[in-house]
C-alpha cells in the first residue's frame, strides 16, 4: 500500500511539473477584428547630413558600403582632446558643439 501511494504521489507529481514546463495557450477570439496600425509622426532624424565626397543615403548620411567613404570614416577626428577609444572628449569646450 505504501509504495502505491509513493506512486501515486509521484505521478500526481510529474503531472503538474510538465504542465508548469508549457506556455499557456494564447485565447483566440471567435471573430478577428481586423486592426489598423497607424505609424506615430516621424520627428527629425538625429544624424546630420554628411560632408563626404561619397554616396549618401536618404537621411544624408554617409553610405558606408563605399570605399571613399569608409576612408573618410577612418581619418582622425578633427578635435584635439579625444579619449581612449578615439571618440571626443567632451569635458572640453571645441567637442560639445
Amino acid at each position: 500500500m505504501k509504495k502505491m501511494l509513493l506512486a501515486f504521489v509521484f505521478l500526481i507529481g510529474m503531472q503538474v511539473y510538465s504542465h508548469a514546463q508549457t506556455a499557456p495557450a494564447q485565447a483566440t477570439p471567435a471573430k478577428a477584428k481586423k486592426t489598423t496600425t497607424t505609424k506615430p509622426a516621424t520627428t527629425a532624424t538625429t544624424a546630420k547630413p554628411a560632408t563626404t565626397a561619397g554616396p549618401t543615403k536618404k537621411d544624408g548620411t554617409a553610405d558606408m558600403r563605399y570605399k571613399s567613404n569608409k576612408d573618410a570614416a577612418k581619418a582622425a577626428p578633427a578635435t584635439v582632446h579625444t579619449k581612449k577609444d578615439g571618440t571626443a572628449d567632451k569635458r572640453y569646450k571645441e567637442n560639445k558643439k
